[in-house]
């Protein structure tokens, strides 16, 4: 790997002495591009090449754009050999010392294009900082990905052999639409993009050249023409094989009705999965929510619900496949059509998104009781008041964030949560902001081992309620499964659970929460007052109790299929699914995943 440095200059003469003192230490080659700047600056610059001599000097005859500026420099370095290329900004904006960082993961993919992801600090533009979600969003719509996580961020390696190939192909934008547009058309030529975080900042005496008008129309225009540009290659897009990231959770192509098959074909299980969320694109969905309520947040999400259903082929095999189950259960269902087809996997996703903004509603204090249909309240009260805390075995079905929320808001009552990813943590930052006084009380752990057992033994013996969900495997649970039928075929029911709520001595429950009819409705079903008992009989023990939750759940999920949001094969061997402890982040997307 060969790398030189590419730094477009426009009238800036304050910063670009110190920029490039700066960048002496790392001893590359430089392309400064003056793209016809004042004869200040010029004379400025010329010193500057003359001063350091591995730099540089291209001179545009008159201003062209930004744009303009790094592609010549760009296609000098891959004139001159190099096989990179490090786009700096002139103004100091850039974090110079995560250039090594920048370099490694160049090393380690070296066929991508290498993306700086800002961190900002107090000194951006509001106005700056909030329309680029607007370019993210459109962003991800072209792409129809959300592998671009920042496509305005200027501090980037170009691997130089694709860039230039796209440039000998198709003309691009020369001025601010750049760096959007190039990045969305080398996606679009296959060439990977990984992220690296990056702190920017914007100088007090910086020099903006971004022109508000002339340069929002340009931009407009280009993600206009990107967008008729992806829909001519939206055919190719859908019909070739994709892996989606988990949101929902999402495994390979492999239909999820099929019986199973042979050892030799795995899998990801679902917890290796990454989420289709960032911090960033769930905040701006909660912003919306701030200003407009649902019907704003709809209007943003719906559109990305239909990207997802689009791009998701494993989650839509998943979701048609689950509905097809239910169907077979209960052929005259008066939710599904006959026979079941993509529009029914449509509302299905479309579920989740409303269940998103039930999540908030409940945690916002927005769901008043007289919404709830809450008959068996008086059980967990009753436990409550006795001063001894109990588990609840809940799943993905349904709202189980109203119950939360509820006993938080009205009963003051501590509930504990399992979480075995960190899947749902920017969702859960996000709602933390936008009510500071609901109690998040999140227990993360990689599996359910005997040091997580003395910690949740001290939220029981505080009168505390542990909530665990026992429809998703943990990664770590290979061989401490139990198949038990499920709508008509044996699926994998995780056994840590209910071995967990055995060591606790204490109640178990299990609670549903579903929405019909406009209204919420809770269910609390005693299901026994201890697990524990003689080491004889506890396998039997708790198979009978890991069979009624998985009769109740599937009573739940006939009853309102729509709210169950396993979105992978759920019936699929346990055995044959390839795990990973450590998910790799993805990129982003306004929706969060469901992962407890």
């Amino acid at each position: 790997m060969t790398l030189a440095l590419v730094i477009p200059n426009y009238n800036h003469h304050i910063a670009i002495e110190k920029t490039l003192t700066d960048l002496a230490q790392y001893q590359l080659p430089c392309y400064l591009v003056d793209d016809g700047s004042d004869d200040q600056t010029r004379y400025v610059l010329q010193a500057l090449a003359d001063k350091f001599s591995w730099v540089t000097l291209i001179q545009h005859p008159y201003n062209r754009g930004k744009g303009a500026a790094v592609m010549s420099g760009l296609r000098q370095a891959y004139r001159d050999g190099f096989s990179h290329a490090l786009q700096v900004d002139a103004d100091g904006q850039h974090n110079l010392a995560d250039i090594p960082l920048m370099i490694a993961t160049s090393e380690q993919h070296p066929t991508a294009l290498i993306s700086g992801q800002p961190q900002y600090d107090e000194s951006v533009p509001k106005g700056r900082l909030y329309g680029r979600y607007i370019t993210h969003f459109w962003v991800w719509v072209e792409t129809l990905s959300f592998d671009i996580q920042d496509s305005m961020c200027g501090f980037r390696v170009y691997p130089l052999a694709a860039t230039e190939q796209l440039f000998s192909q198709q003309a691009l934008g020369e001025r601010m639409d750049f760096d959007i547009e190039v990045m969305v058309k080398l996606h679009w030529q296959g060439t990977p993009v990984v992220h690296v975080p990056t702190k920017v900042i914007y100088p007090e005496d910086g020099i903006s050249h971004f022109q508000g008008v002339k340069d929002n129309v340009r931009i407009s225009w280009m993600h206009t023409k990107l967008f008729f540009g992806m829909l001519t290659r939206l055919p190719r897009i859908i019909t070739k094989p994709h892996l989606a990231p988990n949101n929902p959770a999402t495994q390979d192509s492999n239909q999820p009705n099929q019986q199973h098959q042979s050892t030799q074909t795995t899998t990801k299980h679902w917890s290796a999965m990454s989420e289709r969320g960032s911090f960033w694109g769930i905040k701006f969905l909660a912003q919306c929510y701030r200003l407009g309520g649902h019907w704003l947040c709809r209007a943003v999400m719906y559109p990305v619900i239909c990207y997802f259903f689009l791009t998701g082929k494993t989650a839509r095999d998943a979701s048609l496949g689950f509905l097809h189950r239910v169907q077979q259960q209960q052929p005259n269902h008066p939710q599904l059509n006959r026979p079941v087809g993509w529009r029914d996997s449509l509302r299905h996703f479309f579920a989740f998104g409303n269940a998103a903004l039930d999540r908030i509603d409940a945690w916002c204090d927005r769901i008043n009781l007289a919404q709830v249909d809450f008959n068996d309240r008086h059980i967990l009260a009753d436990q409550v008041a006795t001063g001894r805390g109990a588990v609840l075995i809940v799943s993905h079905l349904g709202n189980m964030e109203l119950c939360r929320a509820i006993s938080i808001h009205q009963q003051k009552v501590k509930v504990n949560v399992m979480v075995l990813t960190q899947h749902a943590e920017n969702f859960n930052k996000v709602l933390q902001q936008l009510n500071p006084q609901s109690s998040l009380n999140l227990i993360h752990v990689n599996e359910l081992d005997p040091s997580t057992a003395m910690l949740l033994q001290q939220k029981i013996d505080q009168g505390e309620i542990v909530v665990i969900a026992a429809d998703r495997t943990s990664s770590s649970s290979q061989g401490r499964v139990t198949y038990l039928p499920f709508l008509g075929q044996e699926a994998a029911f995780p056994q840590g659970p209910f071995i967990l709520a055995s060591l606790l001595d204490c109640p178990v429950y299990t609670l549903f929460c579903i929405r019909q009819h406009g209204r919420y409705q809770v269910h609390v079903e005693h299901l026994s007052d201890t697990l524990k008992g003689p080491r004889a009989g506890r396998t039997a023990r708790l198979t009978d109790a890991m069979t009624q939750y998985s009769q109740r759940l599937a009573h739940f999920a006939q009853l309102a299929p729509m709210q169950w949001f396993n979105f992978f094969d759920f019936w699929r061997k346990d055995e044959l699914v390839t795990r990973n402890n450590q998910p790799s982040q993805s990129s982003a997307a306004p929706l969060p995943s469901q992962d407890r």
